[in-house]
């Protein structure tokens, strides 16, 4: 299966949601988007499959948003882009496509809506809590 994450190491989130879909046996191909941002397009579009707005797809939390005035309603999709794509720590994260859809996987278990390979592993996050238990149920939810 072909699995992609848009992945910031420095990112607990991001390294549960890749520890969750290695632990179903896949390797994604994984692409360190504050290194290699993801172009305008491929960008809108994997938006657009999450079934997101670009407003919420910014990261607000530790990025220059309240600086740069993003917070103004009046700002157009295509000025938020802008932004994005200049300042790539203002892309929400972990992103990550599968054949069977993209998500914005805030929280990490949300990886599971579209990795169905996962659902029945054993996984526990790194800070120690159960996501889908020994018997492969899904804590939580």
């Amino acid at each position: 299966m072909s699995v992609s994450i848009y992945h910031n190491p420095d990112c607990a989130t991001s390294r549960n949601t890749l520890a969750m879909i290695r632990n179903a046996g896949i390797e994604p191909r994984i692409i360190e988007y504050l290194k290699t941002p993801p172009d305008r397009e491929t960008l809108k579009t994997i938006i657009a499959q999450a079934g997101l707005s670009v407003r919420a797809a910014l990261r607000e939390k530790d990025t220059p948003y309240a600086d740069l005035g993003l917070g103004d309603t009046s700002l157009s999709d295509e000025h938020l882009l802008d932004a994005m794509l200049a300042q790539p720590i203002l892309i929400n994260r972990p992103f990550v496509v599968t054949l069977h859809g993209v998500r914005l996987c805030r929280p990490s278990e949300l990886v599971l809506d579209i990795l169905p390979e996962a659902r029945n592993k054993p996984f526990t996050k790194e800070d120690g809590e159960v996501v889908i238990d020994s018997e492969g149920r899904r804590v939580g939810k």
